[in-house]
């Protein structure tokens, strides 16, 4: 399943989280793929796109850096897939 997780980085730890990011690059747990991350220049806010099987890997990612980051996690899906399970519900072909 993909995963998009906002985050706004809590006040006071911008210069921290900016620096440990720069020194660690914000690697995934083993499991977990990325697929992309978007950063809000001159804000808080960012959005990493990822896709994992195990949800664990979400929980650890979002643990490692949650003493900086406020965390919002959205399960997603793509058009082809919406379009599948809104054609079960109101009967027309995607």
């Amino acid at each position: 399943m993909k995963y998009m997780i906002s985050w706004k980085i809590a006040p006071g730890f911008h210069k921290t989280t900016m620096e440990t990011f720069l020194k660690s690059g914000a690697p995934l747990p083993q499991g977990a793929e990325f697929i992309g991350r978007w950063h809000a220049p001159g804000s808080p806010y960012g959005w990493l796109l990822m896709e994992s099987a195990d949800i664990t890997t979400i929980a650890e990612h979002i643990a490692q850096w949650a003493s900086l980051i406020e965390f919002e996690v959205t399960p997603v899906i793509d058009d082809d897939l919406a379009g599948q399970a809104l054609s079960r519900v109101y009967g027309a072909s995607p």
